[in-house]
Formats: C-alpha cells, sequence, structure tokens
C-alpha cells in the first residue's frame, strides 16, 4: 500500500494529498478517471451477474420446494388447491 503524505498549509488550512501516484496534467487525470470509472463498470456487472445467477437458482429451489410439497401432498392424500 502506497502511503500518501498529506500537507497542511497554515495560512489557508487547507489539506493537499501527495503521491507519486497522482496525475500530473489533464491526459493523465482523464486515463486515471476512465480507468477508475471502467473498474467500478466491471465490478457492478460483477455483482449484477452474481445476483442474477443467485436469483436463477432461488427461482429453481422454489420451483423445486413447491413439486416436493406437491409430491408430499398427492402421498398424503391431500388434494392440492389451484392458484
Amino acid at each position: 500500500m502506497v502511503e500518501d503524505k498529506v500537507e497542511m498549509n497554515n495560512d489557508s488550512e487547507s489539506y493537499t494529498s501527495l503521491n507519486e501516484n497522482d496525475p500530473k496534467n489533464v491526459q493523465e487525470l482523464t486515463q486515471y478517471v476512465q480507468s477508475l470509472l471502467q473498474t467500478i463498470q466491471d465490478k457492478f456487472q460483477n455483482m449484477s451477474d452474481q445476483i442474477l445467477t443467485r436469483i436463477d437458482e432461488m427461482g429453481n429451489r422454489i420451483d423445486d420446494l413447491e413439486k416436493n410439497i406437491g409430491d408430499l401432498m398427492t402421498q398424503a392424500g391431500v388434494e392440492g388447491t389451484d392458484k
């Protein structure tokens, strides 16, 4: 992990972060922001995919549960109610 140096200007009480990886010009800043946004988009897409996969799995489990309940009711001689 890179440590940031923080300078405090006593006159204006502003804080400045100095890091050797900080962008030095507009092009570097633009590239940095684009890279950051791409990383965030990739992480968001990955999380969205995981959520959709889990929702699909849960739907399959619910379908299996409904089928098993129906089978148990049939075995017990209980008539199911229509939806």
